[in-house]
């Protein structure tokens, strides 16, 4: 089991932020978490980073209990998480090729010496990840759709057995929205690839490798399960509170306001 959450619930300020969520996600399967904003997904992905720790409840991420032997640092080297909050804490004069050295150590900056294999690793994640090209430039003057292929890579580079890309698309243009989407699901194709939760408010960006989907509304699991029994005009309806139009596009919905 990769997640396994029972009954948990999170305050902050005095607010339940989350409550009575409940979760699996198995080997193997790549989920997205679907919700508007405000509904708590930033939220349930901190705590999975082992940023925030529930006030009831049990978790359980890539087999290590939180309250048992969970020691933040060392379960987030076997996460790749990928987020504004990440993004926004990177010096800007580090090069793309620097900053996704550093995911090889975990760190914001690079401190320490990579090994040769580090270093091929990077050269191979930023030639896969269509970065290549600008490995040398300054993190400043990459474009935003730049910057996020950066930061996956840097998150691939711990070869992590959980990816979590969080609103991955904010911000992007359509080109840049699309060649991001065609990297993900190639990193879902890699012989090596980890379980993916894909964090978003836009449906239209649920690709056809996500065949899981959970729906957060006000901190709490609305709907959760298989992605063709939940992408339906009744429950995206209720979901969104207001009538929707759904069709399929090369495998991918697509919807609108009635």
């Amino acid at each position: 089991m990769v997640i396994h959450l029972k009954d948990i619930g999170l305050i902050r300020q005095g607010k339940w932020i989350l409550d009575q969520i409940n979760w699996q996600v198995k080997q193997g399967e790549h989920w997205v978490v679907l919700g508007l904003n405000g509904a708590g997904k930033t939220a349930l992905l901190h705590m999975l980073s082992a940023y925030h720790f529930p006030a009831k409840g049990s978790i359980e991420v890539l087999g290590r209990k939180f309250g048992q032997d969970v020691l933040g640092e060392e379960l987030r080297q076997e996460i790749g998480l990928v987020s504004q909050t990440i993004k926004s804490r990177f010096y800007d004069s580090d090069s793309a090729y620097q900053i996704v050295l550093s995911g090889g150590f975990a760190s914001i900056g690079l401190y320490q010496t990579p090994t040769d294999d580090m270093r091929e690793r990077a050269q191979q994640l930023l030639k896969d990840l269509g970065c290549f090209h600008y490995a040398n430039r300054a993190y400043y003057t990459l474009s935003q759709g730049e910057k996020q292929r950066v930061m996956i890579a840097r998150a691939l580079m711990g070869q992590p057995k959980l990816l979590i890309l969080d609103e991955p698309t904010n911000g992007l243009d359509f080109l840049a929205k699309e060649t991001l989407l065609d990297a993900v699901e190639q990193i879902s194709l890699r012989p090596d690839a980890p379980t993916i939760l894909y964090v978003t408010h836009h449906v239209d960006e649920i690709l056809p490798i996500f065949d899981k989907v959970l729906m957060l509304k006000e901190g709490k699991v609305y709907r959760s399960g298989n992605k063709s029994e939940l992408l339906t005009e009744p429950i995206l309806s209720s979901f969104f509170g207001t009538e929707i139009q759904l069709t399929w596009h090369d495998k991918r919905p697509q919807i609108w306001r009635k």
